[in-house]
């Protein structure tokens, strides 16, 4: 099989070239950064933007599955930026994979998309998108999913996967951040403490991938389909953040304030960052606040019914790999590059 990773050079991505270079696929790697180790591992490695039509159309030429995992991930930035990346740039690989005859679209999307503001436990596929968002991330990837889903039909099938919370050796962002504001004393409990959510292993998130590609057949029920992916196994966040912590020697989180508070500060933040234009982002936002207080996991039957994903790893055994990757780390260790596109799955 001759495949496209757009993002490939990025946390999820990587993992999915390498999954499929080891069943013996033909990999092009799709990126506006330059990533010379995926050569060295066999991919091909293509540099392009997401947002040229023609670079995206000469990609997709002549091949069997094209992987979307690349997006624009962060909590905040302009709207212009997030929907260039995630939904212009979505519409340009459906449109070159339509050109160029290619048959089966698999596209990372995220849980974020249907984050309404309220608790989402034990929710599958069916729950609706909302109203209104209060970012720009799940918003534009809502709209690129149902981009995905709509452009499903004879001659394009295409399947959307929605892993939760991406972790495991290699990553370049929930965990770095994650520890750099631990060290630094800015992470603060946010609600009771007592909220789970769902995590997601990396290998088992790429391994979903090519699952759900094999099973994207004409009249199979993947075809037009989304998926919640994750590790079955849902967490209590904050046992689950002290646990990492303790087990990378940074003291854990003690602090603590309420859901209402944290919405009212973030609600500010945000203001003032739009106001004033400031750079960077702001520590707390609406959106991240509910993130960090509230229910969120899912029912991932339907993936294990419709294209026999399950986890390969317990959640210990993805916890023990993970940590013992950032212990080997030193200071003085050279960190992954983050993507310059980032990936779906937050």
């Amino acid at each position: 099989m001759k495949t496209l990773v757009t993002g490939g050079g990025g946390f999820l991505g990587r993992y999915i070239v390498e999954q499929l270079l080891a069943r013996g696929n033909e990999v092009t790697v799709f990126a506006r950064g330059s990533y010379p180790e995926l050569a060295q591992l066999g991919a091909r490695p293509l540099r392009g933007d997401l947002q040229d039509s023609e670079a995206v159309s000469r990609a997709c030429a002549g091949l069997d599955a094209v992987f979307h995992v690349a997006a624009k991930a962060d909590i905040w930035g302009q709207w212009a930026a997030f929907y260039g990346a995630n939904v212009t740039g979505t519409q340009h690989i459906i449109d070159a994979c339509r050109r160029n005859g290619v048959p089966k679209l698999i596209y990372t999307s995220t849980p974020s998309v249907v984050a309404s503001g309220s608790s989402r436990a034990g929710a599958d596929e069916s729950l609706p998108y909302p109203a209104r968002f209060e970012a720009f991330y799940p918003h534009t990837k809502a709209l690129a999913e149902q981009l995905v889903r709509q452009a499903n039909g004879p001659d394009l099938l295409t399947v959307s996967l929605r892993p939760h919370v991406v972790f495991g050796p290699r990553d370049t962002q929930i965990i770095p951040r994650l520890v750099a504001r631990a060290r630094a004393g800015k992470l603060i409990r946010v609600g009771s403490g007592r909220n789970r959510l769902d995590v997601t292993y990396v290998e088992d998130a790429a391994r979903a991938h090519l699952l759900a590609a094999d099973a994207l057949v004409p009249g199979a029920a993947v075809a037009g389909s989304v998926y919640f992916i994750s590790q079955d196994e849902p967490v209590n966040l904050w046992e689950f953040v002290n646990n990492l912590l303790a087990r990378l020697d940074i003291p854990p989180v003690t602090r603590g304030i309420s859901l209402p508070a944290a919405r009212a500060i973030g609600g500010t933040l945000e203001g003032v960052y739009r106001v004033l234009r400031l750079p960077g982002e702001p520590r707390l936002t609406r959106f991240l606040a509910n993130e960090l207080a509230l229910d969120h996991y899912y029912d991932i039957s339907a993936a294990k019914r419709d294209f026999g994903y399950r986890p390969q790893f317990t959640l210990a055994q993805a916890i023990d790999k993970t940590v013992d990757y950032f212990r080997s780390l030193t200071p003085s260790s050279p960190q992954p590059p983050s993507p310059p596109w980032g990936e779906g799955g937050i």
